[in-house]
């Protein structure tokens, strides 16, 4: 009798796990099993609920998972009349959204297609720069050195000019003047550093001194400590406050009666920047001072590089400085007339080609990064679909402002009715999902924009750029989730993958 039993428990065991599993697709069963404690989460992972809640005509789950009986297919696996077939109806509706996605798939990927057109037109542009650019830059390499050369012959021969200006009287007692002015700087620091030792000496005196103590030479001492610092006399206070009758220090003045311009702020804050002057630089500047203005160099009248091709400019210089010597030697004109300015002008012509070629490798090595970012599955994606919208700018009205997202640049909010537009983000990243991998199309259905305006009392603002298929560059809603927290949507081509990019997968119903 006991075996019966025993059986008919198993028996009434096994229908009520049937039972629970009513309506549950195959692919499903296996999540359909209860925890070891008898529980069961929902498929959505929302929540636990006891396994008896399973199948039992009340929907405990918010995505419906606990009633799969409920959710009626075909009648093939549901308890007999419990609900009607409505697999052709869901077909139907399923196969007519099915159409419309692919409708406009299919008009995306054509657009798309224009994309990596462009891509690969660029790509062509960019080489054809790098190309060109390189070219560029072995000649300006040249020319610089070639301007090098003539600014140093040009510097090497008024150099003796400069020495011959500095032989002057001017620059030798300016120089003598500099050293005298230095030494007095280092005997005042002595003083001052002498000074402050005496009158921490007398300070203690006049604090620890006994004034009915009758030494007339310390009394003296304090006295004229008081006086010289400006203190109130110790223990000769009547008919009013400590230090009434203390004559007020004098400030010193010039011999001639005025103020001394040099006050000791002055002295401690801008006497070394004086002493560090570059005194030949004054040289030459009181040089270019003194000059008549109606003095035209001789070489303004032989400045014809800017007129000549660049090949004859050497045989020129040459000329021109065989010319020069033989006026100079003549006494026609002054030597440093013709070397200072020469100088002056070939060096400026060396730094202005310097400055070109350095300008040259900057616009080749942006064109080679361009390049690398062309086709890189982290930049512009594998075929460059995304590089024609590289900085392309969608906008969407919401509420009181204006919503602006260029893409790979930045985000930003406008008020409508004036105000100040603040940065929600600059681009940072593609979808940084760790499950993710570079490349697919997942990876390319987010976009990270952050680093936007600080909010007040806040975080720093950022964007997540949510991206489908469509036909249209267009921005769909803007929603703040969290503080400071934006989500943008948006629809474009570049996300529309050709229909044979399926890989021949196929729809159940």
């Amino acid at each position: 009798m006991v075996p019966w039993l025993l059986l008919s428990l198993f028996f009434t065991r096994a229908l009520a796990a049937v039972d629970k599993t009513y309506g549950v697709s195959p692919d499903l069963l296996s999540k359909y099993v209860p925890s070891s404690s008898g529980n069961w989460k929902c498929l959505d992972g929302s929540k636990e609920i006891p396994w008896t809640f399973v199948n039992d005509d009340t929907c405990d789950c918010p995505d419906g998972s606990d009633e799969p009986e409920r959710q009626c297919c075909d009648g093939s696996d549901e308890r007999p009349g419990l609900c009607k077939d409505v697999c052709k109806e869901t077909g139907e509706a399923y196969r007519k959204v099915r159409e419309e996605e692919r409708k406009l798939r299919k008009t995306g990927s054509k657009i798309r297609s224009t994309y990596i057109q462009f891509a690969h037109k660029e790509k062509k542009r960019l080489e054809s720069v790098v190309e060109s650019l390189a070219k560029d830059i072995e000649v300006k390499e040249k020319e610089v050195a070639r301007l090098k050369d003539i600014a140093d012959r040009s510097e090497s021969i008024s150099q003796a000019a400069l020495e011959h200006k500095q032989q002057s009287p001017l620059y030798q007692s300016l120089l003598d003047h500099a050293e005298a002015l230095s030494a007095l700087q280092r005997e005042h620091k002595k003083h001052l550093e002498r000074e402050k030792a005496l009158g921490d000496i007398l300070h203690s005196l006049r604090s620890n001194y006994n004034p009915n103590y009758q030494d007339m030479a310390v009394l003296e001492a304090v006295r004229g400590w008081e006086e010289l610092a400006g203190l109130p006399h110790i223990g000769e206070v009547e008919g009013g406050e400590a230090g009434d009758n203390v004559p007020a220090k004098e400030e010193p003045t010039t011999p001639d009666g005025d103020e001394n311009p040099w006050t000791q702020e002055r002295l401690d804050n801008e006497l070394d920047t004086l002493l560090k002057a570059d005194y030949v630089s004054l040289l030459l500047e009181h040089d270019e001072h003194i000059r008549a203005p109606h003095e035209v160099s001789l070489c303004t009248v032989f400045d014809l590089t800017a007129y000549l091709p660049d090949s004859l400019v050497p045989q020129y210089e040459e000329i021109k400085e065989t010319v020069i010597s033989w006026l100079v030697k003549l006494g026609i004109v002054h030597e440093d007339d013709a070397t200072s300015t020469d100088s002056s002008r070939a060096r400026q012509n060396f730094l202005n080609a310097e400055k070109a070629l350095k300008s040259a490798k900057d616009e080749k090595k942006k064109a080679e990064d361009d390049l690398l970012e062309l086709f890189n599955i982290h930049g512009f994606g594998r075929d460059g679909e995304w590089k024609k919208l590289d900085n392309h700018c969608m906008r969407i009205d919401q509420g009181d402002y204006t919503y602006e997202l260029c893409l790979f640049q930045e985000a930003k909010q406008i008020p409508k009715n004036g105000g100040s537009t603040f940065s929600l983000g600059r681009f940072d990243s593609w979808n940084p999902d760790e499950n993710v991998k570079p490349g697919e199309p997942e990876y390319y259905q987010k976009q990270v924009y952050k680093r936007g305006a600080r909010c007040w009392n806040g975080p720093e603002r950022n964007v997540i750029l949510l991206l489908s298929c469509g036909t249209e560059n267009a921005l769909l809603s803007v929603a703040e989730l969290e503080k400071c927290e934006y989500q943008f949507t948006a629809t474009t081509p570049a996300l529309c993958l050709p229909l044979d990019a399926d890989n021949g997968s196929r729809d159940e119903l």
